[in-house]
């Protein structure tokens, strides 16, 4: 009886751990409260217990309880220490696939992530029979900031340039880096109506915002303007690749009618612009 207390004492470690490890307003926190509430209640439960019988003269078959207390005992100290156990390998899988999905610069969705959630993002509004926009985007003259300020510069802008993105976009959509300095994003249940006008106000927003690195020798900011593509998918679009193309042939026509605007794909028209 005195080693299962013990015993229960030591699964009181684990579980504890979990309890921290758990953010506040989480569902499964107070469960695990309460567990550690029960084993603080079995511990004192066996004291009293030995308490009582510690003196009393006892039979080979007496000892059939307290078996079973330790065996108790020992049964809630592997759980506590499987819990524990399970849900650090967990958040270590979490992280490692975050990692795997996320662009280590800019700190949003990297390509691959990209391409295998527009796949099932266009087989969804397929199967529903619903909207599907994308958006593409390149920042203009980028490379005019790397050759002034420096690569690592430029890293900065393209870390701010992504936060601007992640402050407009709403939640259901998805933001991720197509390569190099262009970042595409997937709006879900959206017509292209709704994406240009959600594609004009990034637009404005980046234009009006300062970027200022701190390791540059200047106290200038950086301005910079981004060019936008916008393509939604349609009966003809069968496939993300051609969504993708559709996306990137309106992106390029922004940059060849004078940058800092906003294309769509127009099927049957090709690229025309809302600002034309």
């Amino acid at each position: 009886m005195v080693t299962g207390i013990f015993l229960l004492i030591a699964a009181l470690f684990p579980i504890q751990r979990l309890i921290r490890q758990l953010p506040e307003g989480a569902s499964l926190k107070p469960k695990w409260q309460v567990l550690n509430g029960l084993i603080i209640f079995f511990i004192i439960g066996y004291a009293a217990y030995t308490i009582a019988n510690w003196q009393k003269e006892i039979s080979s078959a007496d000892l059939v309880v307290p078996a079973l207390f330790f065996g108790g005992a020992v049964f809630v100290l592997l759980v506590g220490r499987l819990a524990y156990q399970t849900a650090s390998d967990m958040k270590k899988m979490a992280l490692l696939e975050c990692e795997n999905i996320t662009d280590p610069l800019i700190g949003i969705y990297n390509r691959r992530y990209l391409d295998r959630i527009l796949v099932e993002e266009i087989k969804r509004a397929h199967r529903y029979g619903s909207d599907l926009s994308i958006l593409l985007l390149d920042v203009d003259f980028f490379k005019k900031i790397n050759d002034t300020y420096g690569h690592s510069t430029g890293d900065i802008v393209l870390k701010q340039l992504g936060q601007i993105i992640l402050d407009e976009v709403r939640e259901t959509d998805m933001v991720a880096r197509y390569g190099g300095e262009e970042i595409a994003i997937i709006f879900p249940e959206t017509p292209v109506s709704k994406a240009l006008s959600l594609a004009e106000r990034l637009r404005r927003q980046v234009a009006r915002a300062d970027f200022v690195p701190p390791d540059i020798h200047s106290d200038r900011e950086i301005s910079l303007t981004i060019s936008i593509g916008v393509a939604g998918l349609d009966d003809e679009t069968t496939s993300a690749s051609l969504l993708l193309e559709k996306a990137d042939k309106a992106l390029y026509a922004a940059k060849q009618a004078g940058r800092n605007r906003v294309v769509a794909w127009q099927e049957f028209m090709g690229p025309s612009s809302p600002n034309s």
